[in-house]
């Protein structure tokens, strides 16, 4: 299968590589930088540029789409409704991308939201929610975005629910919690990161609380990967959401309906780790 990857020199799009790079599949970047590994095809182009993303989803099987432009407001620790041109920009990219998906009449579509698009779940139980509190967020949940970046998220899961039941087009919606650069792929990573940019130093509650929540959102990269590669393989899927994350055991996001409709099986589990990697 010939899979066109939007965004793909980030850092999912070489989780994705990295770990399916020498199976069935083959994998287009699409992005404004080079992808780091020379095997992967890379087309250096803005994903925002309609005709390119045509002429780029045409000759492809299946589309993982991860492009979006970053915004100066309305990030994820924000929670203020703020309009800004970016927002706007990633509307339109969102929507050109699935239009391309239909004119060319691509079979398989899988959109990268995230676990943002539900964020209130979290940010009205945290911290309890990090260490055990009774909560489950399934793919049953109404949204409840926590940021401008959430909402954005679910305009483009109900754009994946439109081309999916007004077409033949297969669209996959994977909630996506924390997927880390090769460094930091590790529950210790966000806190370890911390430590690396000078926020907080190991002995302290601040580092304490990071490796808590990368406990339950922990997705690795090579989860990450064989959870979007069922996706690529199902052929049952109209139109689905799920959860991107490893087997965490204070985990409140559902992984079992990944593992009954897609077979996904998670390799990885934060609970296997008692500190960072030397």
């Amino acid at each position: 299968m010939d899979v066109l990857i939007t965004g793909g020199a980030g850092t999912i799009g070489t989780a994705i590589t990295d770990h399916l790079g020498d199976g069935e599949h083959s994998f287009t970047s699409l992005d404004v930088e080079e992808h780091p590994d020379p095997d992967v095809e890379s087309v250096v182009a803005d994903a925002t540029d309609e005709e390119v993303v045509r002429e780029q989803v045409a000759g492809a099987d299946a589309v993982v789409h991860l492009a979006r432009v970053q915004m100066e407001v309305g990030g994820t620790s924000d929670q203020s409704v703020v309009w800004s041109e970016e927002h706007l920009e990633n509307l339109r990219l969102h929507a050109s991308v699935y239009n391309a998906a239909l004119e060319t009449g691509l079979d398989t579509f899988v959109y990268a939201s995230s676990n943002h698009a539900v964020g209130m779940y979290e940010k009205t139980n945290m911290p309890d929610i990090y260490y055990g509190a009774n909560v489950e967020v399934d793919h049953t949940v109404q949204p409840r975005p926590d940021s401008m970046y959430g909402v954005e998220k679910v305009y483009g899961e109900g754009l994946g629910r439109l081309a999916a039941e007004s077409s033949d087009l297969s669209v996959y919606a994977l909630r996506i919690c924390a997927v880390r650069d090769p460094e930091y792929d590790h529950p210790f990573g966000d806190a370890e990161r911390g430590v690396d940019r000078g926020s907080f130093e190991r002995d302290s509650d601040a580092y304490d609380e990071q490796v808590a929540r990368l406990r339950c959102m922990w997705h690795s990269r090579r989860d990450c990967a064989q959870l979007i590669e069922r996706c690529l393989d199902d052929d049952s899927v109209s139109f689905d959401v799920f959860y991107g994350v490893s087997d965490n055991r204070n985990r409140w996001f559902d992984i079992d309906h990944a593992r009954e409709v897609l077979g996904y099986e998670p390799e990885d589990s934060a609970d296997e780790w008692d500190e960072p990697p030397n």
